[in-house]
């Protein structure tokens, strides 16, 4: 059949499930309401991107509608960051809004004015998001209950995650990008330093600091100033990280460019809990005769403090938002910790340790239970996006949006995580492109970017009233320029009248 035409009918019988409900359909039904808008057409053909590179589904989140437009969304393709829509939703569902991670902190003695005499023992929960102002309240609270001298260890425990060693510049070579961190049992920060850059016009310097503090690392505090346009300024500092023991800038910042703010993964990931855990329990004026090591909880160990991570709703937010990498891999890890199945009550009990290995068993077990077994499971490398190797099909990204609009816990959660369309997150540039009208404010779309990958899933409320379902998802060495398709597609149901 030609693409682009409204197609007419073919007589067939297939089961089509949305969550829990199946319909049977039977007789004469469309194979495709119709075929890419020409807006669409003419924004494809403007970037050189053929119409069988493409994968787009837009339907009415109704349950008895077909879907309005329909083009390759039954073959499987490189989804980007819009993976993160299946790993925040099953775990909504599974885990529930309100689930929170723990990390405890542990003593093999008993305190005796303010000192202990032996280890304090930091385990991780696995929580993705345990970042400075959150660890600073948790050293306080330890500090509260009567421990400001430590004579003895810090040992950090990461055990609750067992995964392999991997190099962060395998992906694409960016190492010290902090999209290429990799998940942790006790994740500190990100793995990153933020670097601010504060120009002093007087001294003709600007300053430096940086956050958090690192036991054994030095970073330059001043580098020269010069005049011009602010330009390319993080290649104009010339900065050398190279050195796990020193961050150093032998180049000039502009002036022009005012302050800044730049973050940076750590060079040598693999001790970055332990040199922010020192550095920050010293900054809060802690002392420690021992040092931060890695380790493992003795069994006779005590609690001191717990730290309770942010509810999984607020996660999800972060992670759909501002598509974080390592979150979501965070969140994929844990749910292979989870017993399964939707929460009802409290949330569930975690168990085990967590792999990748089990949480694709797990989503395996959950998607044909909540999707339905004639829905095409996702090939899940790492449950964020990241990875040359997940794979998903349009049509299964539909049905999981369909569903979720339906689930009266997990539903309105995960489209209020989800970036508007020119407003905020990783969607605010749409308006920048000067595409977008109708759908301005009325999408909510999860967006992917990878090389040779442009992606968008998520919701659009159109000019009648109606709540749709769109995905769309170029895999082309020229995705990157079909970023207007996108928006296109966006705008054409935005404007439907109903």
């Amino acid at each position: 059949m030609e693409r682009g035409r409204m197609f007419a009918v073919n007589r067939f019988k297939v089961w089509q499930c949305w969550g829990v409900a199946c319909l049977w359909l039977t007789g004469w039904l469309p194979v495709a309401a119709q075929g890419l808008p020409e807006t669409v057409r003419q924004a494809l053909k403007k970037a050189n991107i053929p119409v069988d590179a493409v994968a787009m589904v837009a339907v009415p989140v109704t349950r008895d509608a077909v879907p309005r437009l329909r083009v390759g969304a039954d073959r499987p393709v490189n989804p980007a960051s819009v993976m993160k829509l299946v790993t925040t939703y099953a775990a909504l569902d599974a885990l529930g809004p309100q689930f929170v991670w723990h990390t405890q902190f542990l003593v093999d003695s008993v305190p005796s004015a303010g000192v202990l005499r032996g280890n304090l023992y930091v385990k991780g929960g696995g929580d993705p998001k345990f970042v400075m102002e959150r660890i600073d309240a948790a050293l306080q609270a330890v500090r509260e209950a009567g421990i400001s001298v430590v004579h003895g260890d810090i040992v950090i425990d990461h055990s609750v995650f067992q995964l392999p060693p991997v190099d962060p510049s395998a992906f694409d070579g960016e190492r010290l990008r902090p999209y290429n961190v990799t998940p942790e049992g006790l994740l500190v920060n990100f793995k990153s330093v933020i670097l601010k850059f504060t120009p002093d016009v007087a001294a003709q310097v600007v300053r430096i600091a940086h956050e958090p503090p690192l036991a054994g690392v030095t970073v330059d505090t001043v580098a020269p100033l010069q005049h011009g346009a602010c330009a390319d300024w993080r290649s104009t500092l010339q900065a050398r990280f190279d050195q796990p023991s020193a961050i150093r800038f032998a180049g000039k910042y502009p002036a022009a460019c005012g302050a800044r703010e730049w973050p940076v993964a750590y060079a040598e990931p693999t001790t970055f809990a332990e040199r922010a855990l020192e550095g920050m329990w010293r900054a809060g004026g802690g002392l420690l005769t021992g040092q931060v090591r890695k380790g493992a909880v003795p069994a006779t160990a005590q609690p001191v403090h717990t730290a309770h991570s942010l509810p999984l709703a607020d996660v999800v937010a972060d992670i759909n938002k501002f598509s974080n990498n390592v979150m979501a891999q965070q969140l994929f890890l844990t749910l292979g910790r989870s017993p399964g199945g939707a929460v009802h009550g409290a949330p569930p009990a975690l168990a085990g340790v967590g792999t990748f290995e089990r949480s694709r068993a797990w989503l395996a077990r959950w998607w044909p239970q909540r999707l339905g077994a004639s829905v095409p499971p996702p090939n899940v490398e790492n449950g964020s996006g990241l990875s040359r190797e997940e794979r998903i099909t349009a049509d299964a990204l539909m049905v999981l949006l369909r569903d979720a609009a339906a689930h009266p816990v997990a539903g309105p959660v995960l489209q209020q995580s989800l970036p508007v369309a020119g407003v905020d997150g990783t969607a605010v540039r749409m308006g920048e492109r000067g595409l977008l009208k109708a759908a301005l404010g009325n999408a909510r779309v999860k967006t992917g970017s990878l090389r040779d990958v442009a992606s968008i899933a998520g919701y659009v409320q159109s000019q009648g009233g109606t709540l749709w379902a769109v995905v769309g998802i170029i895999n082309h060495p020229q995705a990157s320029q079909g970023r207007p398709a996108l928006d296109a597609l966006l705008e054409w149901v935005a404007n439907q009248p109903r």
